[in-house]
């Protein structure tokens, strides 16, 4: 199959009810990113390899595992197999995530959307800043989730999402148009842990809508303002991500072992501190 195929094995449940499955299927919102870094992983194993034994020994903890581009596509030409193959090894019922960050004119952006969607994922993220005709060919896929990135977890993300506009800062206009956007009820947004409040001020703008929070972990964000801050009314609405703190625990040939009791801890923290709420 090439890249830009159309995978035959597409789902059509719609993206917010795999969301909600996937959600109460193993009681989480932890997201582990599939990041491979061949100079912090364990020595003489394969990418696929690592990825497969990470995903075997965590797949009862999470939601879904999340895979950065920027990894894969410098594998050169194996990177779009590693890919492929990583989430076909994908349980069923947990979800795959695209990190490709994809943003185009429509015509360039069709392609992008195809490409990303043959290999099997049922998610992507995608940048807005070329407005709602670019954003189109990614939600038009109806049965697959579109996340635009609104605040991010970057330092340097002030620079342009702080920017003030006739309503409010950058990223709560793009937190805004996202609603107005939302047709087919399959975009959710991009904002980091590393900026609870601002997280907060999405979800006031968007109460139900799915938010990817990156920055939990190695990149310092708060993990109990984050869910103070971002749960839904029904406790969920998250998917809170988690990389370089998870997949690289160890570098030893019990990486995964490692992996999977870094991965438990962190979901029984996100899940202590979400039902704590009610008590």
């Amino acid at each position: 199959m090439t890249p830009f195929t159309v995978a035959a094995s597409i789902t059509k449940v719609e993206f917010s009810q795999k969301l909600k499955q996937a959600c109460n299927k193993n009681d989480s919102l932890l997201c582990i990113g599939l990041d491979p870094n061949p100079n912090l992983m364990p020595e003489d194993i394969g990418v696929f390899e690592f990825n497969r034994q990470i995903i075997e020994a965590t797949s009862d903890l999470v939601i879904g595992y999340k895979l950065n581009f920027a990894f894969y596509e410098a594998l050169g030409d194996d990177g779009w197999k590693v890919m492929k193959k990583t989430v076909e090894a994908i349980p069923e019922g947990l979800l795959s995530i695209a990190d490709a960050k994809r943003a185009d004119v429509p015509n360039s952006a069709t392609f992008y959307a195809r490409a990303i969607f043959s290999l099997g994922f049922d998610s992507l993220t995608v940048n807005p800043y070329l407005g709602q005709d670019s954003i189109e060919p990614f939600t038009s896929y109806k049965e697959k989730g579109t996340f635009l990135l609104c605040r991010t977890s970057n330092p340097g993300s002030r620079d342009i999402q702080e920017i003030k506009t006739p309503e409010g800062k950058l990223f709560e206009f793009i937190a805004r148009k996202a609603g107005e956007w939302n047709k087919y009820g399959n975009i959710g947004l991009v904002c980091g842990a590393t900026c609870p409040e601002d997280l907060e001020l999405v979800r006031q703008i968007q109460p139900d809508m799915p938010i990817l929070v990156p920055g939990v972990g190695a990149q310092g964000g708060d993990l109990k303002l984050t869910l103070r801050y971002g749960l839904n009314k029904e406790g969920q609405g998250l998917i809170i991500t988690s990389s370089r703190q998870v997949i690289y625990a160890s570098r030893e040939k019990n990486f995964a072992l490692k992996a999977r009791q870094v991965a438990a801890n962190l979901r029984e923290s996100i899940n202590g501190i979400r039902y704590s709420r009610n008590r």
